[in-house]
């Protein structure tokens, strides 16, 4: 692998992490927080001196990127990232070391796990950084460089394919850094709309920018201790389940409804799926509410009415299948069987070329197509048949990876759960720290639920899941090959 030409492009990264920090610096200004605005120039600089290293030990690099360059890049990338993302945290004296990388990882992979105790009594400046990181990371930080740097050429290609998530990406336009642009000007239309539409329910200009930047990534940091509860407000939670949907929707179709094909989404059998698990869901968890016994919490004794029921159903249900991972009730204490499907809905995820985290429903429907036609080939095994999605055929090549991701998905699991149950957690806080870490939804069960945080978990641990949080927002893949000794040898 050319080690110094993905060097290079790290120390771009690493600059434009930097440079990303202004409108954070600005903040801290208006809120005259002077710590946190020190903490940014110092980051700004640091960001900034990594650059210049890393472009100097890299100038005879020759500039020509193959997949294996594309995959260390993204991967590097991420880990890089995160660091420099990280110092804000730690220069002003809001987290540790540890907690620090735990929290920017957290927050460009779009995870929402945090190790943050009090978040109201954090500086505000800091709180809009933790949500700009989301934002940057729910599209990828990745093909965000691609639109903006058009001498990218082919390898642009190869970056954005290892960049893209789900087992299927598709190209918008024949140019990669034209699709790039494309996404980032749906991206950016969505950010501006839900702003609006929040300032509209008389939100604050501050909270309602915040809480879009970590809406439409479907990552879930927020700036109330009680997330979106806070607000109390039905209109608010409307407006967030909207666009927490809109943005879980595979990008493609929303511009081929703009282009004329108005009637796609209804035609998509992998947004038509997501839809009915999400509906079917939510009335099994309304009925649950009502009539199930609850573990404790309000509503222990009797259950909840139906309309608080259904208000709290619809949007925790949104909530976890679309990775975002706010919430408006401590899901931890509902009924058994209500905790089991949001965990279930935590798997599922949401569309392919979407911001959500989980399998996504693509993934799931070529894995039960697979399966079927397996079955079938038992007693008819003459029979050919080809698995198809919406009428278009799943070559095997997507079909060997949508299989080798769930064993790696699996193994990862299993072996984590067991990690974390080493260090001493119970089963419960165990699995659910990988589960939501691994499918980057935020919250869990147990000892890391939403009316907790991260900050109990134990160093190694919060390092394992930190880990974990890469794995997920990269899809196995790009992260796994690291761990292959011929990734790094020359070819």
């Amino acid at each position: 692998m050319n080690l110094r030409l993905v060097a290079k492009y790290l120390g771009y990264f690493c600059l434009a992490t930097g440079v990303f920090m202004v409108p954070a610096a600005a903040w801290a200004v208006y809120f005259r927080e002077w710590a946190a605005l020190g903490a940014f120039a110092i980051s700004l600089l640091i960001s900034g001196g990594i650059a210049a290293g890393l472009h100097r030990a890299s100038k005879q690099a020759e500039d020509t990127f193959s997949q294996r360059e594309a995959l260390g890049l993204v991967s590097l990338s991420w880990f890089a990232v995160a660091a420099v993302g990280s110092l804000p945290y730690l220069l002003s004296g809001t987290l540790g070391p540890v907690d620090a990388y735990f929290e920017s990882m957290s927050g460009f992979t779009t995870t929402g796990s945090t190790v943050i105790q009090n978040i109201e009594s954090t500086q505000k400046s800091i709180l809009f950084w933790r949500a700009l990181t989301q934002w940057l990371g729910g599209m990828g930080i990745v093909v965000l460089f691609i639109a903006v740097l058009p001498y990218l050429g082919a390898g642009g290609k190869q970056l954005f394919k290892s960049e893209s998530t789900g087992p299927d990406p598709r190209g918008l336009s024949p140019r990669i850094r034209d699709t790039a642009s494309m996404l980032y000007k749906l991206y950016l239309g969505m950010t501006a709309a839900m702003i609006a539409a929040l300032m509209f329910g008389r939100v604050g200009f501050y909270d309602a920018v915040c809480h879009t930047l970590t809406t439409v990534s479907t990552a879930g940091f927020s700036t109330r201790q009680a997330s979106i509860g806070a607000f109390d407000s039905v209109y608010v939670e409307i407006v967030v389940m909207i666009f927490m949907v809109v943005a879980a929707t595979n990008f493609a179709l929303f511009f081929s409804m703009i282009r004329g094909n108005k009637g796609i989404l209804l035609r998509d059998t992998e947004w038509r799926i997501f839809i009915g698990v999400l509906s079917v869901a939510i009335v099994l968890i309304t009925a649950n509410l009502m009539f199930g016994q609850h573990q404790g919490g309000a509503g222990a004794d009797g259950g909840y009415s139906f309309s608080r029921a259904l208000r709290v159903g619809a949007f925790q249900a949104t909530s976890i299948m679309t990775s975002t991972g706010y919430s408006t009730d401590n899901f931890d204490v509902w009924p058994h069987f209500s905790r089991a499907l949001i965990i279930v809905l935590m798997f599922v995820g949401g569309c392919a070329g979407s911001t959500a985290g989980g399998m996504k429903i693509l993934r799931l429907i070529i894995l039960v197509k697979i399966a079927y036609w397996r079955l079938e080939q038992t007693f008819r095994p003459k029979t050919v048949r080809a698995v198809r999605v919406s009428g278009q055929v799943v070559g095997d090549d997507i079909q060997r990876r949508v299989l080798t991701f769930l064993v790696l998905f699996l193994v990862w699991l299993a072996g984590g759960t067991l990690f974390m149950s080493a260090l001493g957690l119970p089963f419960e806080t165990a699995l659910s720290s990988v589960i939501v870490t691994l499918n980057n939804i935020g919250p869990g069960i147990d000892m890391i639920s939403a009316d907790s945080d991260f900050s109990q978990i134990p160093v190694v641990g919060k390092m394992f899941l930190t880990l974990c949080m890469a794995l997920g927002r990269l899809e196995m893949f790009s992260v796994c090959v690291l761990f292959i000794p011929s990734f790094w040898k020359h070819s």
